[in-house]
Order: structure tokens, then sequence, then C-alpha cells
């Protein structure tokens, strides 16, 4: 049993390191693949935003067939095909062939990722032995993001960016042989069907909502094409939730929204993601085209603040047992609001180190809000719909990431800036973005300690989870 756990483990945090990376890596790499693919912003903007929607759009999905067909089942095809995708993205020719596989790629990070939290929950049934294993999970997604800078600058800068997708393939494998060999099947005997309405109107909707906030400055926030997209995004997005009211077996029940600590948990999810993770593709850009700064310069001012978060999240185990899981998601996100607000000191003429402070403060927030937001989003179902609340804190993760990369794009003139135009500009609109940011983590700590609530101590180690089944009814 601890050898199974152990490995699940250990193949969980690996495959969403790589997963995570895959969102954070390209950001030093963004000088380079513009170079040689002869691409714009808006091209670059899409390598984040199409790997990350076409997760957002599926992750639901993924979660139902896991738990239908089983976990362990999907987690490997999962892995089968982010590490082929991540071959054709290391062999584009040109930025379209780039995103399209990018987009496959996210389809099977969609996968890995509905999985992941339930292979844990299956792993770990003692909801002490789960409190830690969450805790390396936790530290395992925030340092993979902030760490993914630097990892790409120095692959880019030793080699070449078509070398932050070939690592992929080395780790999918190893991933792969462990899985088939050591990680326990496991299902839902009462699984829904797949909702492909649903599945539909949700990535049409998102789709079309990033695509307008892509291109609003671009055609003019008045235009007939922007109004039209954002009116259909509205629409679509309307009609899931019409879907979902309806369906008999919806791929998100809203019924779960009823529950305050799965509602926080979303709520929190989309904010800190909005905000701090996709700030990142705006910072990076400000290192190295207003600073100066080459790849792995950028990807090293991460690196302290990459540390202190990897204690701080592997610490929230022992921390749990002195404070809430409420006050740590919601003090997390007021620090990580206030981290980006001290990012506002850096100017045109600054030195990196001005980044320092901000991004630490920001990190310690993250390493406290990671490992509990997570033991909220499976605490809040029943164990045995684990998968489906896996792939709802993954839809509104990635979702956040998405859409909070087009929208500050639509704050940020960061076209000028990487054509050498208007520096002043760019760190303008990168002030007013981050204030942006913090207000959101502000408002996103406030809801989730309205929101969550920790459960009650029990006797029995499982007892935490299992009571909050029919606050999920």
């Amino acid at each position: 049993m601890r050898t199974t756990q152990r490995w699940t483990l250990a193949v969980v945090c690996v495959a969403t390191a790589m997963l995570m990376l895959d969102i954070a890596v390209v950001n030093t790499a963004l000088s380079k693949i513009a170079g040689d693919l002869h691409t714009d912003l808006h091209g670059l903007q899409w390598i984040v935003d199409a790997y990350t929607l076409a997760l957002a759009s599926t992750v639901l999905t993924a979660g139902s067939l896991a738990d239908r067909f089983g976990r362990r089942r999907l987690f490997s095809a999962g892995l089968v095909l982010f590490v082929v995708s991540s071959l054709a993205c290391a062999a584009a020719g040109d930025i379209g062939f780039l995103n399209a596989a990018r987009a496959v790629q996210g389809v099977g990070a969609a996968i890995m990722f509905a999985v992941s939290l339930a292979l844990l929950a299956n792993a770990f049934p003692d909801a002490k032995e789960r409190g830690g294993a969450l805790a390396a999970y936790g530290a395992t997604i925030g340092a993979s993001f902030a760490v993914g800078p630097l990892v790409g600058g120095a692959l880019t800068s030793g080699l070449s960016w078509r070398w932050i997708f070939l690592i992929n393939v080395p780790l999918g494998l190893a991933c792969l042989a462990i899985t088939r060999a050591y990680v326990v099947e496991s299902k839902d005997a009462a699984a829904r069907r797949v909702d492909l309405g649903g599945l539909l109107t949700l990535t049409g909707g998102l789709f079309l909502l990033i695509l307008a906030l892509l291109r609003g400055n671009e055609l003019g926030w008045g235009s007939a094409q922007i109004v039209a997209e954002l009116g259909a995004a509205g629409a679509l997005l309307a009609a899931f939730v019409a879907i979902e009211a309806t369906v008999a077996q919806p791929m998100l029940p809203l019924g779960l929204f009823r529950s305050g600590s799965f509602t926080g948990a979303q709520v929190g999810a989309f904010a800190i993601s909005a905000s701090w993770f996709a700030i990142f593709f705006y910072i990076t850009l400000y290192m190295q085209q207003v600073l100066g700064l080459s790849a792995i310069e950028a990807g090293l001012v991460y690196l302290p603040s990459t540390i202190i978060m990897f204690f701080v999240a592997g610490a929230t185990s022992a921390l749990a047992q002195k404070v809430s899981g409420r006050a740590m998601v919601s003090v997390g996100l007021v620090l990580v609001g206030v981290g980006m607000a001290l990012l506002t000191l850096a100017q045109v003429d600054s030195s990196w180190t001005i980044a320092l402070p901000g991004s630490i403060l920001a990190m310690i927030g993250t390493g406290l809000f990671n490992p509990s937001i997570s033991n909220f989003a499976l605490g809040s179902v029943p164990e045995h719909q684990s998968g489906l609340a896996a792939g709802a804190n993954d839809t509104f993760r990635q979702a956040g990431i998405a859409v909070g990369v087009a929208a500050l794009g639509a704050l940020i003139p960061s076209g000028a800036v990487f054509a050498g135009g208007d520096q002043g500009a760019f760190v303008g609109g990168l002030h007013d973005a981050l204030w942006v940011c913090a207000a959101l983590c502000a408002a996103g700590g406030a809801a989730c300690w309205a929101l969550l609530r920790d459960p009650a101590p029990a006797v029995e180690a499982q007892e935490p989870v299992e009571a909050l089944v029919l606050e999920a009814a």
C-alpha cells in the first residue's frame, strides 16, 4: 500500500509539473519563437491561450470520462497524447502549426489534470495522509509554474526553444511506465455520460470571448466584429448554464454550487489564475523587452520566490493542524494581491531586483493557497465524484489563465514594446493590469472567507471528507 501511494504521488506530481511547465515555460522563449516563426504578439498570445483554452474547455468532460471508464486508463491516454503533441510542437515550422499542436497538447493535459486529484483521493483515503499528499501536489503546481521561466530560459539559451517541448518526451514516457506498473485503477460505478451540448457551448463561448479580448484593441471595442464575438460568447455561455440546469447528466451539475466550499474553491482558483498566473506572461516580457534580460536571466529572477514558495507549500500540512484551510486560502490570496501591488514599483529604468519583494510575497501566498484550495475542491463532493471535482476546479483554473492573458492584453500595449516601441506606455499599462489583478485577488480572498467552511473535527480519519457529502448534494 505504501509503495503504491508513494508511486502514485510521484507520478501525479511529475505529470502535474509537466503540465504547469508547459503553461509557464514558453514565456522566456517568446522572443526566440517570434524570430524563428516570424510572428507577432497575437500569435505569441495564442501559444498560451490555445493550450489553456483547450485544457479549460475539455477538462470537465475528461473528468467524467475518467470516472466512467477508469482513471488510470484515462491518465495513461492523456500522457500518450501529451507526448505526441509535444513532439509536434517541437517540429513546428510556422506559428499556426505550433498553436494547433498546443491545442492538442492542452487536450492531453486536460485528461491528466482531471484525473490527478482523483488518483490522489483514491490512493490516500485517510484524511491526514491526503493532506500531506495535497501539500506536495500544491507545492508542485506553484513551483512548476514559477520555475517554468527559468527552465524555459535555460533550454532556450543553451539549446533551442524547441527543447521546451522535447523535454516532455522522456518525462512523459517515464510517467507512463510508472502509471502502468504502480497506479491502482478506480472508477465511479454511477458515472455520468458525456454532455456533448455542454462541451460545445462551453468551448465555443470561451473561444469567442478570448478571441474578442485578444483583438479588441486592434479592431476597436465598438467594432461590429468585436461586439458580435462578445455577444455570441455571452449567448453560448448562457446556453451552457441553461443546458447544465436541464440536461439529465450535466458535465457541471449546478447543484454543486449550493455548497459554499465547492463554490469558494472555484472562485479562488479563478481569482489567482486570472491574475497572478496570467500576469506572468507580461512580467516576463517586461524583463526581457524593457529591462533587456536574457531568457536565462529572466528565469533566474523568479528563483528566490520559487524556493520560498516550495517550502511554504510543503509546510501547509503541518500548519493545517493550527490554522484553518479557510484562513490559508483567503490570506494566501490577499498576499498574492499585495505582492502584485508591490510590483507596480517597477519602472522603465529599474533594476531587476525591483521584482523580488513583490514576487516573493506573491509566491508565499501561492504556497499557502494551492494545497488548501485543492483540499476544499476534493472535500466538497462525495469521494466517488472526485474526477468531477478535480475537473471543475481545473476548468476554473485554466479558464482563468486563458481569459486573464487575453483580458490583461487589452490593458497593456504589448505590441509596441515587442516591436521596439514605447516602453513607457508598456510599463504604464502593466501597472494598470497589476492593480486590476491585485483587486481581483482581494475580492477573491473576501469571497473565499465568506464561502469556505472547514470540516468539523472528527474521531475517525475519513470523517472530515465524508461529512461533506451531504453539503454537495
